[in-house]
């Protein structure tokens, strides 16, 4: 199937997981009115709170509420990231896609984390409470190999390579980026691995201010092959953007800059 629509969801999560789930299902219907076939969720789909709060709330209803919209609306649903617990006592920041069947039919968790302190003072610690993943994970859907990354993966372009080398035609890179970062680098860094890739780069994300007054970024992305946006969201409204997905576009632009398959073996030489 060469063509399809995606909507992305931008979403000011808070530390209420009802009232989340609620707006996370009212979105999702909206886009599926849209015409819709795959829905893609920002990182921490349904929940956000403040730095140093312990563990998210389990996070079972939610998803298993996505699996029922998705069979319902007929729609692929990759829910951006949920926290999942686990045996070291802190969590995995999990992304999940859900088929239209309503089965999870792919998870990847989030292999780089954020411990980044800004030299505004803000301190982020995402591992005193999160388990890095280690494995790139790929999805087959209707459309194509999906590659399945969340937020800080979008510094590593080696995770993206490997990616695309192994079949990604689409890219989900779900997002709760900080304003002060976001405003650097956000719309350079996904334009970077749509071309590096040629694949097409959804990137939904959280926006506003949030719970202990951390401020994310918005300006949700759906990135062509060739490095073009297709659909941008605002940078601090909840909203969907909607946009229709030409999957002929990847080799196009894989034709013209083949540089997937021009790998060269090199040395590294160091003079003193």
């Amino acid at each position: 199937m060469a063509k399809f629509k995606v909507s992305l969801v931008q979403l000011c999560a808070q530390d209420d997981l009802s009232v989340n789930i609620n707006m996370v299902e009212r979105y999702i219907r909206e886009a599926s009115s849209q015409g819709a076939k795959l829905v893609c969720l920002p990182e921490n789909t349904f929940f956000m709170q403040a730095p140093g709060k312990g563990q998210h709330p389990d996070s079972t209803e939610a998803i298993d509420r996505c699996c029922a919209l998705a069979v319902e609306l007929k729609l692929w649903i990759l829910i951006g990231s949920a926290h999942i617990g686990n045996d070291e006592k802190k969590s995995w920041n999990r992304s999940i896609l859900v088929s239209d069947k309503g089965k999870i039919v792919a998870e990847y968790d989030k292999i780089h984390l954020f411990d980044v302190t800004l030299k505004n003072g803000e301190i982020y610690a995402e591992s005193e409470r999160i388990s890095g993943g280690a494995e790139a994970v790929l999805a087959n859907t209707p459309w194509g190999m999906m590659g399945m990354t969340v937020c800080y993966d979008l510094r590593f372009a080696g995770l993206y390579r490997t990616l695309a080398q192994a079949g990604a035609t689409l890219i989900g890179i779900p997002a709760a980026f900080t304003y002060t970062t976001g405003i650097a680098h956000w719309h350079v860094l996904l334009r970077a691995r749509a071309i590096e890739t040629g694949c097409y780069i959804f990137a939904p994300a959280q926006c506003g201010i949030h719970p202990g007054n951390r401020r994310t970024y918005g300006h949700s992305l759906i990135v062509s092959p060739w490095g073009e946006i297709i659909a941008e969201a605002s940078e601090d409204k909840t909203e969907i953007i909607t946009a229709e997905i030409d999957t002929d576009k990847v080799s196009e632009a894989r034709s013209m800059i083949p540089s997937l398959t021009h790998d060269r073996k090199f040395t590294l030489k160091k003079f003193k």
